[in-house]
């Protein structure tokens, strides 16, 4: 389990501050609500380690130091897919995936063995062989998750990963995160809530830097008021309209 509680992290670079955020992610999909400018990003980049920030981590029970760089068993479990996947230059497919994997502490050999595989579970490994740069933009967001899949990451971090991707490519990358959420801890930042949200996820809301909402999907839709249907066993697979009803009633407009 991964357990976070971000006591303070202040702007930076006009980002907003985060104030008493508590993060608690076990298997399963998490998903991170809020308006643009409430801290999503500043908060899976803090858990990713790219930020600093002030309170309490423990991964697996196990405390760490936020404020110090994460210990190489961080690293190889948390997996972190920004909003924009950069493949490395002249690399293929499979050549990419493989590279993620030996930076994150695989022996080549294995990382070689474990990227095929990766790729064949988000649909790409007949692409192995061509030039990652050469992938469409919904290609380069499910190899980004193969990149994290071969490391066998345990907890997932993915900012925005259907955003501008047509409706074939987002439900591909859907079908792929439903494969691996099995198995793993997925916390993912998303406006797209038709394609995302979903019964048996748990849904956070970040609003001006804290936490309005946490709680399951269920609860998010019916703790909303947003009419009939709305109650917890009734809510499974409720419509797109519901759940911006549901988001409204949360977070107003300002």
């Amino acid at each position: 389990m991964l357990e976070a509680m971000v006591a303070r992290l202040g702007p930076r670079r006009g980002r907003p501050r985060l104030s008493d955020v508590a993060v608690t992610l076990s298997r399963g999909r998490t998903v991170l609500l809020g308006p643009n400018g409430a801290g999503k990003t500043t908060l899976l980049r803090a858990l990713a380690g790219v930020h600093r920030f002030e309170g309490s981590l423990r991964l697996d029970g196990s405390a760490l130091d936020p404020r110090r760089p994460r210990p190489a068993v961080y690293r190889r479990a948390v997996g972190w897919l920004p909003q924009e996947v950069v493949p490395f230059p002249s690399l293929t497919v499979r050549e990419h995936v493989a590279y993620v994997g030996w930076l994150k502490g695989l022996r080549a050999g294995p990382a070689w063995d474990r990227a095929l595989d990766s790729l064949a579970q988000v649909g790409l490994e007949a692409r192995a062989d061509d030039r990652a740069e050469r992938l469409s933009g919904g290609q380069l967001r499910r190899l980004g998750i193969a990149a994290v899949l071969v490391h066998e990451a345990q907890y997932v971090l993915l900012d925005e990963p259907t955003a501008g991707l047509d409706p074939r490519e987002r439900d591909r990358l859907v079908e792929a995160l439903r494969s691996i959420e099995t198995r793993c801890c997925v916390l993912v930042s998303t406006h797209d809530t038709g394609a995302l949200l979903e019964a048996g996820a748990n849904v956070m809301v970040l609003r001006q830097g804290t936490v309005s909402f946490a709680g399951s999907y269920e609860s998010f839709v019916g703790s909303a008021g947003a009419g009939a249907g709305a109650n917890a066993g009734a809510a499974a697979e409720a419509p797109e309209e519901l759940l911006r009803r549901a988001y409204a009633a949360l977070v107003p407009e300002e």
